[in-house]
């Protein structure tokens, strides 16, 4: 609200000063101002009159903040005086105008009883308003001992108008505090004429730039004909503050070109910006310039060591570091930060050494980043020396830090280590480290733990995230828990968490819990389908046996132009392998050596492998296995078993003790393709020489399967008594994998009595298990004892048993071409 008037005042100073008389015109609105003039004034001096005219005008911000500012021209015998003045209520502001002391003690009473009078003056009805006047001043009286001249009257006045030329807009916008306000007080200034010098344009341009319309600020600041670096930088840092990065480069270009000059502030900024764009063009230019303006601070040349990290010219990054003198805990963090982010982690973890011997403490993001290079190293001791720095550090239980510490245990597998920093340092309701803790526990193998934890969450109100929502549906997935995978599918649709990233994990976990109907149905709602989403679909029609479907899939997915990755390979590798079609696993093995992936991704190479192991071709498979640059364990291992599969144990026996010379440790796979192999080869002293060594030498706990495998052997090579030893000295109680070697052993060796006794026991023992009725059966068929045979199956219909069918598939010729590479399908 804005309330403007006009004074006159007249009266003539003889031996006395008096005032014979005041009068006062008003008129008031909203985001508009007046120009109200008018009167005369009485002056002082001796026998001298003083005559002239005086505005003013009051406005009413936020907050009932009160700005009064005025003006006018007193014509004396010593010349023309011009004069503005102002004053703020709440903040102690004011600029008290060089006027005589008589004139300003008028003015100050005039404001005093004006403010008295705001509150209740808008109350008044508009007849009671033109009856508004001002008090009478005769009983002021002016000070003896104040004295003026002329020369510094006006020099005071110079002063005063190259300060106020701009300084009352510039008043007036700091009292705004919205954007509605911004637009008034702009729209008032434009109507007084205040509204086109530099600092008042500037300060525009900062307000529009901080309640985010950056249109609005670009078009004020396109009104400045002569901008100063002031200005330029008020707008460079706004545009950065409002994330548009491109348009802060493309500002700090027009600088150059209009002023040719800039600060270290700017340079920072613009910086930031080409960092985030990911700009090293842009960067290296803005180098230059920092180069040509010669001695950068500390600040510019760290934000320089993070824009080369940052863009991968770590080299370039660690050249300008050693630039600093004054090296601090930011410029020591970005390098660091740097190396970590550029796969150098063993670098950076030397850097923090260096940082150590310079006496610069670390704070939490230099831990942070330590931590997540540790993690991507698996260095779990590193990371635990760090832990204990940063607890001796005190700054153990930083939000941001613990959560880099959880991230690091659970990468590192030290499941029990993260859950004690969720327990005991993580804020109860922070959504990361929840988040966190539930990957943890799902990247682990404890997928219970993961839901356990997340229905703790759930029942103190903890609202999850996307992200989530995709890891407890991954622990679903490892479960197999369909109702479970539901009901968190419920809670995602009633939050509005379907993004992307959960509708990948829903197909995955209704593919996993064999339910690909919805799977399929998900799958079909996402409109651009990435590679991820194809992925997830292929590999679940695949492991449900369903790999013609999964070929199917493949054969769109090429034809969507969507790239495959090493995963997508996987599956469909899987697929064909499924069915042993050597035709589509040949096709895709040549469109992989085309594009160079057979050999460089490891997973896909021993997907290559399985596939011709399984199609019976274990020459091409040892040639795959040869090209392979790295092999792991489960690559050593499918080729041991490739051997064992086809009767050439000595050569899986050789391979095995190759895997050791090379210093790759055998896991319980291998282990159990290795007795396997033994088995199939009928040599029981290998057999009993690795079951040994397993036990001894590597400190392996034998599972069921090689419990099952080491029967085999046994029995294979007709030691049945030395297998019921063994059987008989097992820790743990024989399945059906034990029993059927032995009874498989028996029939062998005609021992038929002998076996019909162990099938008979376990029969005993689970009588609803239809796999021992028909292991019986078998045992009978073998001997020839149809009458017995015919009695079990009876039996089996009594209890409402069944066998599972088998099934066989057969390749035929039916072929459709790809864009890259033809596939054949089998019917």
């Amino acid at each position: 609200m804005v309330l403007g008037g006009a004074m006159v005042v007249y009266g003539l100073y003889h031996g006395g000063f008096r005032w014979d008389g005041v009068c006062f015109g008003w008129c008031h609105g909203d985001s508009v101002g007046w120009d109200c003039s008018g009167g005369a004034f009485g002056g002082f001096g001796c026998g001298s009159v003083m005559v002239g005219w005086w505005w003013f005008w009051v406005w009413i911000g936020d907050g009932g903040v009160v700005v009064i500012l005025g003006g006018g021209v007193l014509v004396s015998g010593g010349g023309v005086q011009g004069e503005w003045f102002w004053w703020q209520s709440g903040c102690g502001q004011s600029r008290i105008p060089s006027v005589p002391a008589p004139t300003w003690m008028i003015m100050n009473q005039l404001f005093s009883y004006l403010l008295k009078q705001i509150p209740g003056f808008f109350s008044k009805s508009p007849h009671q308003r033109r009856a508004f006047s001002l008090p009478s001043f005769q009983h002021l009286q002016p000070s003896s001992s104040v004295h003026y001249t002329t020369h510094q009257t006006v020099q005071q006045t110079k002063d005063s108008m190259r300060f106020i030329s701009s300084n009352p807009a510039y008043l007036l916008l700091g009292t705004c505090k919205n954007f509605q306000s911004v637009l008034k007080v702009h729209g008032l200034l434009i109507v007084h004429g205040l509204a086109d010098d530099l600092l008042s344009l500037t300060k525009l341009v900062s307000l529009y730039g901080s309640f985010g319309y950056m249109r609005l600020a670009r078009k004020v600041f396109d009104r400045i004909l002569y901008p100063d670096l002031y200005s330029f930088k008020v707008m460079i840092r706004w545009y950065f503050l409002n994330e548009l990065h491109f348009e802060t480069v493309l500002c700090y270009k027009r600088l150059q070109k209009c002023l040719r000059e800039t600060d270290d502030i700017v340079f920072s900024i613009v910086l930031k910006a080409c960092c985030q764009l990911r700009d090293i063009c842009e960067g290296r230019k803005v180098h230059c310039h920092i180069v040509k303006a010669g001695s950068p601070d500390s600040f510019v040349l760290t934000s320089l060591v993070d824009l080369y990290a940052k863009c991968g010219e770590i080299n370039s990054a660690q050249i300008v570091f050693e630039e600093i003198e004054d090296r601090n805990v930011v410029s020591w963090t970005s390098l660091i930060t740097g190396y970590v982010q550029n796969d150098c982690s063993e670098e950076g973890l030397m850097l923090f050494n260096r940082m150590r011997e310079s006496i610069v403490d670390g704070n939490q993001f230099t831990f942070g980043s330590l931590l997540t290079g540790c993690a991507k190293l698996r260095a779990l001791h590193q990371g635990k020396w760090l832990h204990g720095y940063a607890v001796k550090a005190g700054i153990n239980r930083d939000a941001f830090l613990a959560t880099a510490l959880l991230d690091m245990y659970v990468k590192c597998g030290s499941i029990i280590d993260a859950r004690f920093v969720y327990d005991e340092i993580c804020i109860t309701n922070d959504i990361i480290s929840w988040t966190a803790m539930i990957v943890g526990h799902t990247q682990c193998g404890q997928p219970t733990e993961a839901l356990k934890l997340f229905t703790e969450k759930r029942r103190a109100n903890i609202f999850p995230n996307s992200m989530t929502i995709a890891n407890v549906l991954s622990a679903c997935s490892q479960l197999g828990d369909l109702s479970m995978g539901r009901s968190v599918h419920c809670l995602a649709v009633f939050h509005g968490l379907e993004d992307v990233n959960v509708k990948h994990a829903l197909i995955d976990m209704y593919a996993k819990c064999n339910w690909l109907k919805d799977s399929r149905y998900i799958f079909d709602s996402i409109h651009a389908k990435n590679v991820i989403a194809w992925n997830s679909i292929i590999s679940g029609y695949a492991q449900n046996g369903y790999s013609l479907e999964a070929l199917k899939l493949f054969h769109q997915m090429t034809l969507k132009s969507v790239s495959p990755d090493a995963v997508t390979l996987v599956g469909v590798i899987s697929a064909c392998a499924s069915i042993s079609s050597i035709k589509v696993g040949s096709s895709l093995h040549a469109f992989l050596i085309r594009e160079g992936l057979s050999s460089v991704n490891t997973y896909v190479g021993t997907a290559l492998l399985n596939l011709y192991v399984k199609c019976g071709d274990k020459i091409s498979a040892r040639k795959v296995f040869d090209e392979m640059g790295e092999k792991n364990e489960v690559t050593w291992s499918s080729m041991i078993r490739g051997y064992g599969m086809h009767g050439d144990g000595e050569q899986s026996v050789v391979l095995f003790n190759n895997m050791l010379s090379e210093n790759v440790e055998p896991n319980e796979v291998t282990y159990t393709a290795l007795l396997s192999a033994c088995s199939h080869t009928g040599n029981t002293g290998e057999g009993w020489k690795c079951f040994t060594s397993m036990c001894r030498e590597h400190n392996f706990v034998p599972s069921m399967k090689h419990y099952a495998c080491m029967v085999d052997i046994l029995a294979r090579a007709g030691k049945l008594v030395e297998a019921v030893d063994f059987i008989e000295t097992m820790p743990l109680q024989p399945d059906i994998s034990v029993l059927g070697a032995f009874v498989h052993g028996c029939g062998l060796h005609q021992q038929f009595e002998l076996g019909e006794i162990a099938a008979r026991r376990m029969l005993d023992m689970h009588p609803n298990e239809a796999c021992y009725y028909v292991l019986l059966y078998k045992l009978y068929a073998s001997d020839g004892r149809w009458d017995k045979a015919n009695e079990i199956r009876n039996l089996m219909k009594q209890r409402g048993l069944s066998k599972s069918p088998g099934w066989s598939s057969s390749e035929m010729a039916t072929c459709y071409e790809l864009p890259s590479l033809q596939i054949c399908s089998a019917n």
